[in-house]
């Protein structure tokens, strides 16, 4: 019952997308969701322990791909941070920003471009210090997304994403995701690398959802992460847990 409470959702890997990691229920994880024969458990980094974990990742991940990071991931108000552990190995971490007084980290080095949208009276949210490890399967950055949308989108209302990519990663988040140019390239100042203001409206990730949630068996001709969300049936329960845990 332990597992089942803290649970949000639990992923097992597809044979074509792979995780090295063997896997076992870590039974204090908020989602658990097998992927084949690999299970992931993604969970809110809601303790100081969890969060240091999260910190030791992106810490690592960031100094492996030469950028800075000094920050130190802490309780705040209006932010979510995901895990995403097997065999109580912590693989992935994401942080999800919703606009407030505080504003966005995307305000820092775009904040003229973010303007323009609050004007337009869009909600944004912004999915930040994303660090997966290296030879994880796509499916787990999916399944962090998909969690961030249904927390931002489903249960607060917010209507877009804007993300800073590094200019290589532009076409990734482009082809897989439909994300949109926002802003042209400048230096991110937070981790010392040029980067590129992108947006994603959040009823097109519905739209997708609903299409392609849970269908990476089916629809193999579709090239986006959209077959690796969760399917659609399951976003009400999701959601619950993501109450109760933030709750």
């Amino acid at each position: 019952m332990q597992h089942e409470q803290n649970t949000i959702e639990c992923q097992t890997a597809s044979p074509l997308l792979q995780n090295p990691y063997a896997s076992l229920p870590d039974s204090d994880s908020l989602i658990g969701h097998e992927i084949d024969e690999e299970s992931f458990h993604f969970r809110l980094a809601n303790s100081d322990g969890l969060r240091e974990k999260a910190t030791l990742l992106i810490k690592r991940m960031y100094a492996w791909r030469g950028y800075s990071s000094h920050s130190i991931l802490e309780d705040e108000p209006d932010t979510i941070t995901l895990l995403a552990d097997t065999a109580n190995h912590t693989v992935g971490t994401m942080t999800l920003c919703l606009d407030s007084s505080c504003k966005l980290p995307a305000d820092e080095n775009f904040g003229d471009k973010l303007d323009e949208l609050r004007r337009q009276k869009r909600r944004l949210c912004e999915p930040s210090r994303l660090a997966v490890e290296k030879n994880v399967s796509n499916r787990v950055f999916a399944s962090m997304m998909h969690i961030s949308y249904i927390y931002a989108h489903r249960i607060h209302g917010f209507t877009d994403y804007v993300i800073e990519v590094n200019p290589r990663h532009v076409m990734f988040y482009k082809r897989m995701l439909g994300f949109h140019d926002l802003g042209e390239e400048r230096m991110c100042t937070r981790v010392n690398a040029p980067a590129v203001l992108l947006g994603l409206d959040l009823s097109y990730v519905a739209e997708q959802v609903r299409k392609f949630g849970g269908m990476f068996e089916q629809h193999g001709r579709n090239r986006s992460l959209y077959p690796y969300f969760f399917p659609s049936k399951d976003e009400p329960g999701i959601m619950d847990r993501l109450i109760t845990g933030r709750g």
